[in-house]
């Protein structure tokens, strides 16, 4: 079959290096793809978002299954659009609805959901440029640190997490009245803080019947040590060394269920990834946020564990016949660290040329802010590579990725150095 990846990053690659192996995939192509992808699958200048574009190239190329990368395109329905055009009603789309898609696309929404089927997850509220002041006054009622949330998409950077109480109401004011994050803050959700350790839970479903692919735990901070700003995610590490089958089987039973289980009793039609950021706070697991697509670098580690044809669980999961479908793990552990150009995730350059790629043997190198110029793959983003390798341990896995960075370089080029340094 003929198949479409939308996106550019390194989810997107990673997604394209699976289904490239997979027997069922005749021509492959992503759109718009980067100098990665470029190598495996034909890449097509389109937005993500530019839906009638999408449409010509999934009909011109006799594209039948589509699978959505990024989170745009979920929350402003581009699952919809297929399914209410009679040219496109049967091309199979990875990626739920955008009513489903809310989880991600408005925290409110999400806690709303939480809350309404039992779901572990921190208190809250929510308050809009008209009620600030009483937001100032919540946070009053609350401890240090204090947690705050831009209701929209941010594009991962609208958390904040603050331990002073005038900085939290400062931010707030700033997020509501001055539109800090934009549209994404025209609400602002604001909660406890959850003390624990993170990791991340990723569940296939098609609507009907789930199953759970390996956990990992990724690392937010630009700075070694967790400090510093958020960014998109500077590595990541399969499977987390704290989660027990015990652990696990709490995430399933009072999480993975009662998710699968309410998107069913609140007719929200779901074929697609979630992806549960957790926290395990003592030894129970509480939900963070929902996103409706896979992590990023997450899927750097997540996808190269996975055994079964990923093409395979595709057709399943469009087909309602995911309980159908034995999924099989590497035992292996996965890590990946994230190439950064310099001052990220703040203001950065582009264009610097990525020098050593074609001396790696021993590493995976996805390819996220990079693509081709002059014959040349140079840096198009702040997160440019992330490389991932297998090792029987999770240490012996990033002393790999390290060992292979060290073949790498681009002007400014920067990456944490101590990821895994919390397990």
């Amino acid at each position: 079959m003929n198949i479409l990846v939308l996106g550019s990053g390194g989810r997107e690659h990673t997604f394209a290096w699976k289904i490239a192996q997979s027997n069922h995939c005749d021509n492959l192509y992503v759109a718009p793809g980067n100098s990665g992808t470029k190598s495996i699958a034909t890449n097509l200048d389109i937005s993500v978002t530019d839906f009638e574009a999408i449409k010509e190239a999934v009909i011109e190329n006799g594209v039948e299954l589509v699978v959505v990368g990024p989170e745009d395109p979920l929350v402003n329905g581009i699952h919809d659009f297929f399914l209410q055009d009679i040219d496109l009603k049967n091309v199979a789309v990875i990626g739920p609805q955008k009513a489903a898609a809310e989880l991600e696309g408005s925290k409110e929404f999400a806690k709303r959901f939480m809350v309404r089927h039992n779901i572990p997850t921190a208190a809250y509220e929510s308050f809009t440029k008209d009620t600030v002041e009483e937001g100032c006054k919540f946070l009053e009622t609350l401890n240090p640190p204090y947690v705050l949330k831009a209701d929209g998409l941010a594009a991962g950077k609208g958390v904040l997490i603050l331990s002073s109480l005038e900085d939290a109401q400062s931010e707030l004011k700033s997020m509501l009245v001055d539109a800090k994050f934009g549209n994404a803050s025209t609400k602002v959700v604001i909660e406890e803080f959850l003390d624990g350790i993170e990791l991340s839970c990723f569940v296939l479903t098609d609507g009907k019947h789930y199953k759970i692919l390996p956990t990992a735990k990724d690392y937010k901070r630009i700075g070694e040590g967790d400090t510093g700003l958020n960014t998109g995610g500077m590595g990541a590490v399969s499977p987390v060394p704290f989660a027990t089958k015990d652990f696990l089987d709490k995430i399933e039973n009072t999480i993975v269920k009662p998710t699968v289980e309410g998107l069913k009793k609140d007719n929200l039609p779901y074929v697609g990834f979630v992806f549960i950021g957790l926290i395990k706070v003592g030894d129970e697991p509480k939900v963070i946020e929902y996103n409706v697509r896979m992590g990023d670098p997450e899927t750097e580690v997540v996808l190269p564990r996975l055994k079964t044809d990923l093409v395979e669980i595709f057709q399943a999961m469009a087909n309602q016949t995911l309980a159908e479908v034995t999924i099989e793990i590497d035992e292996r552990a996965a890590t990946t660290i994230m190439l950064v150009s310099g001052g990220y995730p703040e203001a950065y350059e582009k264009g610097k040329e990525i020098m050593g790629l074609g001396t790696i043997k021993d590493s995976i190198v996805f390819h996220a802010g990079a693509n081709y110029q002059d014959d040349k793959v140079v840096t198009s983003g702040g997160r440019v590579m992330a490389v991932t390798s297998y090792g029987n341990t999770y240490q012996e896995a990033i002393k790999k990725s390290y060992q292979s960075i060290e073949n790498l370089c681009f002007d400014k080029m920067y990456y944490r150095k101590d990821i895994g340094f919390d397990l």
